[in-house]
């Protein structure tokens, strides 16, 4: 996926084309400004206060609080790029937009929206990582406040692609027993559990996370088989020949290669004879640029706040083959471009 300006009209057209436009500008400054503003939306509560209906400036300052000359500065803004509809004097959230914005919706991404008014902040901090190297190491630095914003934005990246995936893991027939490391909210356990009724899991996550954690999944486990327990699996005995499944989604990026491939090879003693390894992560391709945005952007993000950055699926592979693990298909789905499950069985 990649981003770029977008003409609105001929003369706008001719001036990208004929490169008079100085993209620079457009790519930075109408993009934070505009980033900052579809986040403010939803932390200020404007597009609650929109719902479905049709209101006026005046009517949506009244039910979010705020002051109204500032409030018709950001809904016109909003109206500009596309968010909200404006006629007859009332604004109205764009139909495509009531499946991502309002909360009602189970797909929505609220609350990843808000926590990125966090992540705005440690962005801010690219150049000096650039200049030094130096990195946030965002697990010794988030507050409770923050984890709690942290795992219900994780739940919105996930609650789409949970589902999706299930269907396409391979599961061993039989499974009985699934390790979720850093499982977060735990909707990839929970959808697995659904579709294997003999599946159990216990979702090992750090110690601030946990009650985060457990309590968004108690939302949405019906089946009573997923459980929490704190720990660190870099530091944690896994147990020998326990597990049908060990599964760890996003959470690589914050390991080194020697931390990857030792915990590749516990992995491995902790897995059962047909067992699986799965590792799902935003791909970082062997070719600068293949990847698009997503890959550019997200593998830049993740160098800033943790140890490593995004791995490539070749690079992934290796610290399975090398645990003595055989490289299965990997899955991937349409909800989260430039993601995927890099998967390993135990011969």
């Amino acid at each position: 996926m990649k981003l770029a300006a977008k003409p609105e009209n001929i003369m706008e057209w001719m001036a990208v084309k004929l490169n008079l436009a100085p993209i620079p500008m457009v790519d930075t400054q109408i993009a934070f400004n505009a980033a900052r503003a579809i986040m403010a939306g939803v932390e200020l509560g404007i597009y609650e206060a929109i719902g479905k209906a049709e209101k006026t400036a005046d009517e949506i300052s009244a039910a979010c609080k705020t002051n109204p000359h500032a409030t018709l500065q950001l809904l016109n803004c909003l109206v500009g790029l596309g968010y909200l509809g404006w006629r007859d004097n009332k604004y109205s959230l764009k139909k495509r937009f009531h499946k991502w914005l309002l909360k009602e919706s189970e797909s929505n991404v609220v609350s990843k929206l808000r926590f990125q008014l966090i992540e705005w902040n440690w962005m801010a901090m690219l150049e000096e990582y650039v200049r030094t190297g130096k990195t946030l190491q965002l697990h010794n630095t988030i507050n409770e406040k923050e984890w709690h914003l942290y795992q219900e934005g994780m739940r919105d990246l996930s609650v789409n692609s949970a589902k999706d995936l299930a269907k396409k893991i391979p599961v061993p027939k039989g499974a009985k027993s699934l390790l979720d490391i850093g499982g977060s909210h735990g909707l990839y356990s929970i959808e697995l559990c659904k579709k294997y009724p003999g599946l159990e899991s216990t979702v090992l996550e750090l110690p601030g996370a946990v009650e985060h954690a457990s309590a968004i999944a108690k939302r949405y486990d019906t089946t009573g088989r997923v459980h929490y327990k704190a720990g660190n699996a870099l530091e944690d005995g896994l147990g020998e020949s326990q597990y049908d499944v060990v599964m760890i989604n996003n959470v690589v990026h914050h390991f080194s290669v020697d931390q990857n491939k030792a915990l590749a090879k516990k992995i491995a003693s902790a897995l059962k004879p047909g067992g699986i390894y799965i590792i799902g992560e935003f791909m970082r391709t062997d070719k600068p640029g293949e990847g698009g945005a997503v890959a550019a952007a997200t593998g830049l993000y993740f160098s800033v706040i943790s140890a490593s950055g995004n791995w490539s699926e070749n690079e992934i592979r290796s610290w399975q083959t090398d645990a003595g693990l055989k490289a299965e298909k990997a899955v991937s789905t349409i909800t989260l471009p430039g993601w995927k499950m890099i998967i390993a069985s135990k011969p």
